[in-house]
């Protein structure tokens, strides 16, 4: 049998173990000094020491490389054994509030896996194993003396282990309201129970050798896939408190990180970026995003005597006739600050009286919206264009035109001088003057005679 074909199964959580120990190693190391953090580093390590040493392929390759047939039993044994202390005392760190009764306890915890792990090289050098075994160690030497109990003892510790674990766990569950830590302790739960059959199945197929009985197939092929599962498992298990809250906001941050780049961008106009605090760009990303949102509220600070409410106003208007309420916001905090900063690099002042002296939630609450805007020039453009134009007014009702009609329709409008009488218009309340001082007959002075019924007589003289 190839010894590659039993390496792939072990590359999934070794992928995992180094993807959680990737995105937690700044925070492993500024908080090294936290017991939770230091325990979690060290089983998430020693986790991955197991994957990588227990393959077959590197079963072989250390023990072509040392010399020693089978040596590589008692190295990986011992690192399963202090895997096991190491989960152990993270539960009992996550478990119990810090008190010298929880130290004393993952002291004891500490103190017995150690002790095995030396009772096991002793176990290994006083046997006798000439012949290299990578699959089947454990039923082919089953009766070997010292060997023997070397093989029981690391099947023993790690199935106490992993009860005393598993019961632990099971206690605490309903205790938890945590909603990571309790979904990572049921992925404990699970592997730890994987791990029990594991362990069952290597003391069956011994037993089996013990009676004379060949039941090494529990050993050579039940047991690795339930080694691989359980600890996969219990990868996860330990994972998960620590990276889940991570991944949850690590990508909404992130995105408001990049989305604000553009607003920051022009700020540094008004705040120039030397006098932002230095922060590093490998520091946590909550960080930077705390440091880039502080910086935009200082911009806006030294903006606020240049920002033009009624202009934000308006720009709103003009977005929300063609956008919906984000969008418009957004166009609307984006145009009104592109005139601030307008305002402000010219040394101009905008007109206070009536207007607010700050820049309200309405342009702060909605920062996001603001710098994505920034991103879309000509719609600006065209919102600004529409909040400056004037909006038309409603028309006036005008006075009818003052005009005479006459029987060929009507003509020019008469002089403001002119009266308009029972007679018709005429200067000074008369009619327009003839020739020798007369006055001209007007189109009515025959046909209309006045009230009473008779007709009088006009003196013609003036």
């Amino acid at each position: 049998m190839n010894l590659a074909d039993l390496h792939l199964p072990y590359a999934l959580p070794t992928v995992l173990l180094l993807a959680g120990l990737a995105a937690k190693f700044p925070t492993f190391l500024r908080s090294w000094r936290d017991p939770d953090a230091r325990g979690t580093w060290v089983v998430l390590l020693w986790a991955l020491c197991v994957f990588v040493s227990v393959t077959p392929a590197t079963i072989h390759r250390i023990n072509t490389v040392t010399g020693v047939p089978n040596i590589a039993a008692p190295w990986s044994y011992s690192l399963l054994t202090g895997f096991s202390g190491a989960c152990l005392a993270m539960i009992i760190t996550w478990r119990e509030e810090p008190s010298p009764r929880r130290r004393r306890r993952v002291r004891a915890v500490w103190l017995i896996h150690a002790g095995t792990i030396t009772a096991l090289w002793v176990t290994f050098l006083l046997a006798d194993v000439p012949e290299e075994r990578i699959y089947d160690l454990d039923t082919y030497y089953a009766t070997t003396p010292w060997m023997r109990e070397h093989i029981l003892l690391y099947l023993l510790e790690f199935l106490i282990s992993t009860l005393v674990a598993a019961s632990m766990i099971r206690s605490w569950i309903p205790q938890v309201s945590a909603r990571w830590l309790k979904t990572g302790l049921r992925f404990l739960q699970t592997g730890y129970a994987f791990g029990v059959l594991y362990a069952l199945a290597k003391l069956t197929a011994m037993g089996a050798r013990w009676a004379g009985t060949d039941w090494d197939g529990l050993s050579t092929h039940a047991a690795p896939p339930c080694a691989i599962l359980g600890a996969t498992l219990m990868a996860i298990g330990f994972l998960l408190p620590v990276i889940g809250p991570f991944l949850q906001k690590w990508p909404r941050e992130q995105l408001a990180h990049w989305r604000l780049r553009p607003l920051a961008r022009v700020i540094d106009d008004v705040v120039p970026a030397t006098a932002r605090a230095r922060v590093s760009r490998f520091a946590p990303l909550d960080l930077r995003l705390l440091q880039r949102r502080q910086h935009i509220h200082d911009g806006l600070l030294r903006l606020a005597p240049h920002f033009d409410h009624d202009l934000h106003r308006r720009a709103y208007r003009a977005a929300s006739a063609t956008h919906d309420d984000a969008s418009a916001r957004g166009l609307a905090g984006a145009v009104a600050i592109q005139a601030a900063l307008d305002s402000y690099s010219s040394g101009t002042r905008r007109e206070t009286s009536g207007q607010p002296a700050h820049i309200g939630s309405g342009v702060t609450d909605h920062l996001e919206a603001i710098s994505r805007s920034l991103t879309r020039p000509r719609v600006l453009a065209d919102i600004r264009v529409r909040a400056l134009t004037p909006e038309p007014s409603a028309p006036e009702p005008s006075a009818p035109e003052s005009s005479v009609t006459g029987p060929l329709g009507t003509g020019p409008s008469a002089p403001e001088s002119s009266v308009t009488g029972p007679l018709g218009p005429g200067p000074s309340g008369g009619r327009p003057l003839g020739t020798a001082g007369r006055r001209a007959p007007g189109p009515h002075s025959c046909h209309h005679p006045p009230a009473g019924g008779r007709t009088e007589s006009m003196n013609t003289d003036d």
